[in-house]
Protein backbone atom coordinates (compact mmCIF):
# COMPACT_ATOMS: atom_id res chain seq x y z
CA UNK A 1 0.00 0.00 0.00
CA UNK A 2 0.93 3.76 -0.26
CA UNK A 3 0.04 6.11 1.69
CA UNK A 4 -2.74 4.27 3.63
CA UNK A 5 -2.32 4.66 7.22
CA UNK A 6 -2.62 0.97 9.24
CA UNK A 7 -3.43 0.34 12.58
CA UNK A 8 -2.52 -2.71 14.46
CA UNK A 9 -4.69 -5.37 16.38
CA UNK A 10 -6.52 -8.61 15.99
CA UNK A 11 -8.98 -9.32 13.66
CA UNK A 12 -12.14 -7.89 13.50
CA UNK A 13 -14.30 -9.44 10.72
CA UNK A 14 -17.24 -6.94 8.65
CA UNK A 15 -19.25 -7.07 5.78
CA UNK A 16 -18.74 -5.96 3.07
CA UNK A 17 -21.53 -3.86 0.72
CA UNK A 18 -19.88 -2.62 -2.98
CA UNK A 19 -21.89 -0.15 -5.03
CA UNK A 20 -22.03 -1.34 -8.42
CA UNK A 21 -24.91 0.39 -10.04
CA UNK A 22 -22.48 2.70 -12.11
CA UNK A 23 -23.96 4.96 -14.60
CA UNK A 24 -21.73 5.67 -17.91
CA UNK A 25 -22.77 9.61 -18.52
CA UNK A 26 -19.79 11.10 -17.67
CA UNK A 27 -17.74 8.03 -18.84
CA UNK A 28 -19.32 8.88 -22.09
CA UNK A 29 -20.42 4.97 -22.25
CA UNK A 30 -23.52 3.27 -23.01
CA UNK A 31 -24.25 0.99 -20.00
CA UNK A 32 -22.65 0.14 -16.60
CA UNK A 33 -19.01 1.67 -16.68
CA UNK A 34 -17.80 -0.55 -14.08
CA UNK A 35 -18.04 -3.07 -17.33
CA UNK A 36 -16.06 -1.24 -18.86
CA UNK A 37 -12.60 -2.98 -20.05
CA UNK A 38 -9.51 -1.59 -17.90
CA UNK A 39 -6.22 -3.16 -18.15
CA UNK A 40 -7.63 -6.52 -20.09
CA UNK A 41 -10.54 -6.54 -17.37
CA UNK A 42 -13.49 -5.02 -16.30
CA UNK A 43 -13.44 -1.91 -13.85
CA UNK A 44 -14.92 -3.89 -11.30
CA UNK A 45 -13.31 -6.76 -11.09
CA UNK A 46 -9.96 -4.68 -9.88
CA UNK A 47 -12.22 -3.74 -6.74
CA UNK A 48 -12.82 -7.31 -6.31
CA UNK A 49 -9.86 -8.65 -6.31
CA UNK A 50 -9.13 -6.12 -3.55
CA UNK A 51 -11.78 -6.78 -1.46
CA UNK A 52 -11.17 -11.06 -1.70
CA UNK A 53 -7.66 -10.20 -0.79
CA UNK A 54 -8.59 -8.74 2.28
CA UNK A 55 -8.64 -11.27 5.01
CA UNK A 56 -10.99 -8.85 7.37
CA UNK A 57 -13.63 -8.98 4.84
CA UNK A 58 -15.92 -12.65 5.38
CA UNK A 59 -19.25 -11.41 3.41
CA UNK A 60 -19.51 -9.79 0.41
CA UNK A 61 -22.69 -8.39 -1.00
CA UNK A 62 -22.72 -6.58 -5.13
CA UNK A 63 -25.32 -3.70 -4.93
CA UNK A 64 -26.52 -3.24 -8.44
CA UNK A 65 -29.12 -3.00 -11.49
CA UNK A 66 -31.05 -6.00 -12.37
CA UNK A 67 -29.67 -5.25 -16.07
CA UNK A 68 -26.08 -5.94 -14.73
CA UNK A 69 -26.78 -9.05 -12.67
CA UNK A 70 -25.30 -12.26 -14.87
CA UNK A 71 -22.67 -9.61 -16.00
CA UNK A 72 -21.07 -8.94 -12.69
CA UNK A 73 -22.02 -12.27 -11.13
CA UNK A 74 -20.00 -13.59 -13.95
CA UNK A 75 -16.53 -12.11 -12.38
CA UNK A 76 -17.07 -14.38 -9.07
CA UNK A 77 -18.28 -17.32 -9.93
CA UNK A 78 -14.86 -18.88 -8.29
CA UNK A 79 -15.43 -16.85 -5.39
CA UNK A 80 -13.11 -17.79 -1.98
CA UNK A 81 -16.09 -15.98 -0.02
CA UNK A 82 -19.93 -15.82 -0.18
CA UNK A 83 -20.90 -13.56 -2.76
CA UNK A 84 -24.43 -12.12 -2.74
CA UNK A 85 -26.38 -10.11 -5.21
CA UNK A 86 -28.34 -7.32 -4.12
CA UNK A 87 -31.03 -5.38 -6.25
CA UNK A 88 -30.07 -1.89 -5.73
CA UNK A 89 -32.18 1.31 -6.00
CA UNK A 90 -32.69 4.42 -7.99
CA UNK A 91 -30.42 6.14 -6.44
CA UNK A 92 -26.94 5.32 -4.51
CA UNK A 93 -28.51 6.39 -1.23
CA UNK A 94 -31.78 3.95 -1.93
CA UNK A 95 -29.11 1.21 -3.00
CA UNK A 96 -27.42 0.99 0.27
CA UNK A 97 -30.66 1.00 2.24
CA UNK A 98 -31.64 -2.14 0.27
CA UNK A 99 -28.08 -3.20 0.73
CA UNK A 100 -28.62 -3.21 4.64
CA UNK A 101 -31.58 -5.07 4.72
CA UNK A 102 -29.34 -7.77 2.36
CA UNK A 103 -26.94 -7.96 4.95
CA UNK A 104 -26.81 -11.44 6.76
CA UNK A 105 -28.88 -11.61 10.63
CA UNK A 106 -26.40 -11.04 13.28
CA UNK A 107 -24.01 -8.48 10.94
CA UNK A 108 -22.45 -5.97 13.31
CA UNK A 109 -20.18 -3.78 11.47
CA UNK A 110 -20.50 -3.15 7.18
CA UNK A 111 -17.84 -1.28 5.41
CA UNK A 112 -19.89 0.50 2.18
CA UNK A 113 -17.37 0.83 -1.29
CA UNK A 114 -17.84 2.21 -4.02
CA UNK A 115 -17.44 -0.45 -7.17
CA UNK A 116 -15.44 2.58 -9.33
CA UNK A 117 -13.10 2.72 -6.78
CA UNK A 118 -11.10 -0.06 -8.45
CA UNK A 119 -7.37 0.40 -7.20
CA UNK A 120 -8.33 0.15 -3.21
CA UNK A 121 -5.54 -2.09 -1.75
CA UNK A 122 -6.79 -4.90 0.67
CA UNK A 123 -4.68 -3.20 3.58
CA UNK A 124 -6.75 0.37 3.87
CA UNK A 125 -10.06 -2.67 3.74
CA UNK A 126 -8.51 -3.96 6.56
CA UNK A 127 -7.62 -1.17 8.23
CA UNK A 128 -11.17 0.41 7.63
CA UNK A 129 -12.20 -3.36 9.15
CA UNK A 130 -10.44 -2.75 12.22
CA UNK A 131 -10.60 1.05 12.59
CA UNK A 132 -14.60 0.54 12.53
CA UNK A 133 -14.61 -2.39 15.50
CA UNK A 134 -13.50 0.48 17.61
CA UNK A 135 -14.96 3.66 16.22
CA UNK A 136 -18.10 2.65 15.29
CA UNK A 137 -17.73 5.46 11.84
CA UNK A 138 -15.09 5.99 9.93
CA UNK A 139 -14.31 7.26 6.45
CA UNK A 140 -11.04 6.71 4.16
CA UNK A 141 -9.85 10.16 2.87
CA UNK A 142 -6.88 12.06 2.24
CA UNK A 143 -5.62 15.30 2.75
CA UNK A 144 -6.55 18.26 -0.21
CA UNK A 145 -3.85 19.21 -1.92
CA UNK A 146 -4.81 22.21 -4.22
CA UNK A 147 -5.94 25.71 -3.17
CA UNK A 148 -10.04 24.97 -2.59
CA UNK A 149 -12.03 28.16 -3.73
CA UNK A 150 -16.07 28.68 -2.66
CA UNK A 151 -17.74 30.42 -5.72
CA UNK A 152 -21.36 32.09 -6.21
CA UNK A 153 -23.53 30.79 -8.69
CA UNK A 154 -22.52 34.29 -10.38
CA UNK A 155 -18.92 32.28 -10.81
CA UNK A 156 -17.11 34.64 -8.52
CA UNK A 157 -14.62 33.86 -5.84
CA UNK A 158 -16.37 34.09 -1.96
CA UNK A 159 -13.63 32.55 0.17
CA UNK A 160 -10.95 30.53 0.71
CA UNK A 161 -11.31 26.87 3.37
CA UNK A 162 -8.88 26.91 5.47
CA UNK A 163 -6.56 23.49 3.50
CA UNK A 164 -5.35 22.22 6.11
CA UNK A 165 -9.50 21.44 7.65
CA UNK A 166 -10.23 19.94 4.51
CA UNK A 167 -10.20 16.32 3.55
CA UNK A 168 -11.17 14.70 0.09
CA UNK A 169 -13.57 11.92 1.16
CA UNK A 170 -13.43 8.29 -0.41
CA UNK A 171 -14.78 4.92 0.41
CA UNK A 172 -14.51 2.59 2.02
CA UNK A 173 -16.41 3.94 4.80
CA UNK A 174 -17.30 1.73 7.55
CA UNK A 175 -19.59 1.96 10.23
CA UNK A 176 -22.21 0.24 12.90
CA UNK A 177 -25.07 -1.82 11.13
CA UNK A 178 -27.52 -0.94 13.64
CA UNK A 179 -26.57 2.87 13.43
CA UNK A 180 -26.17 3.49 9.98
CA UNK A 181 -29.91 2.02 9.62
CA UNK A 182 -30.99 4.36 12.19
CA UNK A 183 -29.36 7.20 10.06
CA UNK A 184 -31.21 5.55 7.07
CA UNK A 185 -34.46 5.62 8.36
CA UNK A 186 -33.85 9.04 9.39
CA UNK A 187 -33.11 10.61 6.03
CA UNK A 188 -36.04 8.49 5.01
CA UNK A 189 -37.94 10.77 7.45
CA UNK A 190 -36.65 13.91 6.87
CA UNK A 191 -36.46 13.48 3.33
CA UNK A 192 -32.07 13.80 3.44
CA UNK A 193 -30.63 13.31 0.24
CA UNK A 194 -26.64 12.85 0.54
CA UNK A 195 -23.89 11.42 -1.80
CA UNK A 196 -22.45 9.36 1.18
CA UNK A 197 -23.68 7.52 4.22
CA UNK A 198 -20.42 9.93 6.40
CA UNK A 199 -23.32 12.66 5.83
CA UNK A 200 -26.65 10.77 7.13
CA UNK A 201 -23.95 11.19 10.41
CA UNK A 202 -22.99 14.69 10.21
CA UNK A 203 -26.87 15.57 10.29
CA UNK A 204 -27.24 13.62 13.04
CA UNK A 205 -24.26 15.48 15.04
CA UNK A 206 -22.53 11.53 15.36
CA UNK A 207 -18.93 11.53 15.57
CA UNK A 208 -17.05 10.21 12.49
CA UNK A 209 -13.45 9.43 12.59
CA UNK A 210 -10.95 9.96 9.41
CA UNK A 211 -8.47 7.34 8.29
CA UNK A 212 -5.55 8.32 6.38
CA UNK A 213 -6.00 6.69 2.75
CA UNK A 214 -3.88 6.53 -0.64
CA UNK A 215 -4.10 9.21 -3.21
CA UNK A 216 -4.08 6.50 -5.83
CA UNK A 217 -7.64 5.16 -4.55
CA UNK A 218 -9.70 7.04 -6.68
CA UNK A 219 -13.03 6.84 -8.61
CA UNK A 220 -13.34 6.31 -12.14
CA UNK A 221 -15.70 8.55 -13.35
CA UNK A 222 -14.29 9.93 -16.43
CA UNK A 223 -11.83 8.53 -19.33
CA UNK A 224 -9.31 10.40 -18.33
CA UNK A 225 -9.80 8.34 -14.90
CA UNK A 226 -9.05 5.09 -17.20
CA UNK A 227 -5.92 6.61 -18.21
CA UNK A 228 -4.95 7.16 -15.00
CA UNK A 229 -5.92 3.84 -13.34
CA UNK A 230 -4.16 1.62 -16.37
CA UNK A 231 -0.87 3.94 -15.20
CA UNK A 232 -1.53 2.95 -11.78
CA UNK A 233 -2.18 -0.79 -12.65
CA UNK A 234 0.95 -1.05 -14.69
CA UNK A 235 3.42 -0.06 -12.10
CA UNK A 236 1.92 -2.24 -9.14
CA UNK A 237 1.41 -5.37 -11.64
CA UNK A 238 5.08 -4.43 -12.83
CA UNK A 239 5.98 -5.09 -8.86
Amino acid sequence: MEDAELISGGESIVHLLIAAAGSGKRMGAVGNKLLLPLAGRPVLAWTLDAALAANQIQWIGIVGQPVDKDSIMKLVECSSKPIEWINGGSTRQESVQLGLLGLPIGAKHVLIHDGARCLVEPEILNACSKLVVEWNAVITATPVIDTVKRVNNQGFIIDTPERSELWAAQTPQGFSVSELSKGHQKALENNWNVTDDASLYEFLGWPVRILKSSYSNIKVTTPFDLIIAEAVLAKRLRG
